[in-house]
């Protein structure tokens, strides 16, 4: 998909489709009127005829209008002027955009990003339609016999910016968009995947194969064995019950000076949770495929760093596993030791998750981080407490976590703060080991970060539980790509911080 930046009058645009919004009651945007007037007033009588009110998601195609260039003209609706902010703007590119597709306009002029997006600038307007565009546009048939073919798809947009001097940010917000579209991308394709495909093996290939891609990044991974003399005992036991080799997968990019701190990424890689002996019920088993979707966005925000050239140094860390029920695989009751040398009493063997990433994050200790964001498909808690809007987020470091909540709300991949108070940790005692795996019913999402921050004392930590944003259930079920943009968000603001000091 093609993406240009360009100004000029929409009624000179020579292309298949000239895109314009109409908000309620029956109101042309500027574009909008600017073709009602070349075309002598078709599209105003149109509209006054009842074809079109401008409810948001309403759409009018129409042919062959005199005194424009264009082919069609496509009218979208956008509800009230008033009322257009984050939400009905992204709604709009997605109806936009799918109408195209299916239309046969393999190329259109939108004048969308014209319009006045509540407390949103130019730039972030082009960013999402990109972001926006490429969800729209994605399918993941690649393990079908028979893919969809489209006859005509649209393989390219023009996105009008109000005046010549708008082009340099256009075409910089642009690329910042493709880079996250790419990033989710890869995401996406990864956790779609269902686990007897993408294995530890899988994702480790993965990891190595962007390292061959970009100069600017290095890949390691490490076996059973080595983890084995590292003594990182949790993430091993979580993997005995499976034929499947656990892997440490350690991707690094440099960007920056080889002695600047640099900013982990620690991603939960369970490329499939049958949640051990404590088995989980059988009704939509199949969507633990997704337990890997921390791992997953691990490479593809470095995906979406590599391909902006961040001036910043990233380490990607993903413990992957499976967890499967096994004559070898952890019991409840066992106790096994975590790098750290901290003992964990297993007394849920399904909540694994929090027993490969203590590991992973004992392990950061070696880069000396600026600061590490964990990310995880943690716990149903979460999905519970936030539903599918918001990723939880917990930290021992206000300043990082206040950064991860602005890079949310910019990027519209929200996060929303749970409190991690020094008495929630009183429900991880155990009579046997330093402290037991689940912390019982009450604020689950909260003590199992608890039990991480007991391994992260040493550096400024955040946790991201993306149970309920991962992926979407039901008929559309698939995975979301997020937080990719959150991430890749917090980076970018990092490195411009970075630039201006």
């Amino acid at each position: 998909m093609d993406f240009i930046v360009k100004s000029g009058l929409p009624e000179k645009q020579r292309t298949a489709c000239v895109v314009v919004a109409v908000f309620e009651p029956r109101r042309l945007s500027e574009a909008g009127e600017k073709l009602d007037q070349a075309s002598g007033g078709r599209i105003s009588s149109i509209i006054k005829r009842g074809d079109m009110e401008g409810r948001l998601g309403q759409v009018l195609l129409l042919h062959n209008l005199k005194g424009v260039m264009c082919d069609r003209v496509l009218l979208v609706g956008c509800g009230r002027e008033r009322e257009f902010g984050d939400r009905n703007y992204r709604k709009v590119i997605e109806t936009v955009i799918k109408t195209l597709h299916d239309t046969g306009s393999m190329e259109a002029v939108a004048y969308l990003p014209e319009l006045n997006v509540k407390g949103r600038s130019l730039r972030w307007k082009l960013t999402q339609f990109v972001i926006d565009t490429n969800n729209a546009l994605y399918r993941f048939d690649e393990l079908k016999s028979k893919k969809e073919t489209v006859r005509r798809p649209l393989r390219k947009l023009i996105l009008a910016v109000p005046s010549r001097r708008d082009l340099t940010e256009g075409e910089h917000a642009v690329l910042e968009g493709m880079a996250i579209a790419e990033g989710m991308r890869l995401t996406k394709d990864l956790a779609n995947l269902p686990g007897n495909i993408c294995t530890p093996a899988h994702l480790a290939e993965q990891a190595v194969r962007m390292a061959d891609e970009y100069d600017s990044m290095r890949a390691e991974v490490l076996d059973e064995a080595q983890m084995e003399e590292l003594g990182m005992g949790a993430l091993l036991s979580v993997a005995k019950g499976s034929e499947q080799p656990a892997k440490l997968i350690v991707l690094e990019y440099r960007g920056a000076d080889e002695g600047d701190k640099p900013i982990v990424l620690v991603g939960k890689g369970l490329t499939f949770d049958a949640g051990g002996i404590s088995l989980k019920p059988a009704q939509h088993m199949d969507e633990m495929k997704y337990d890997m979707c921390g791992g997953a966005a691990v490479l593809g925000t470095l995906k979406a760093v590599a391909e902006l050239e961040l001036p910043l140094n990233v380490v990607g860390i993903v413990p992957s596993a499976e967890n499967l029920p096994d004559g070898k695989a952890n019991k409840p009751g066992d106790i096994v030791t975590s790098m750290s040398g901290q003992t964990i009493e297993i007394l849920n063997t399904d909540a694994e998750g929090r027993l490969i990433l203590c590991d992973a994050l004992t392990y950061a200790e070696r880069f000396n981080p600026e600061v590490v964001i964990d990310i995880a498909t943690l716990t149903g808690a979460c999905v519970i407490a936030l539903g599918r809007e918001a990723s939880g987020l917990l930290g021992n470091h206000s300043p990082l976590v206040n950064d991860l909540l602005g890079a949310g709300r910019e990027s519209g991949d929200r996060a929303w703060e749970l409190p991690l108070f020094e008495e929630y940790q009183d429900q991880l005692k155990s009579n046997f080991a330093d402290m037991a795996n689940v912390g019982g019913r009450e604020a689950g999402a909260i003590t199992a970060a608890a039990f991480l921050s007991r391994f992260t004392k040493k550096f400024r930590w955040a946790h991201l539980d993306i149970a309920g944003t991962a992926w979407i259930s039901g008929d559309k079920k698939g995975a979301t790509g997020r937080p990719v943009p959150l991430l890749t968000r917090y980076l970018v603001d990092r490195a411009e911080e970075l630039e201006h000091h």
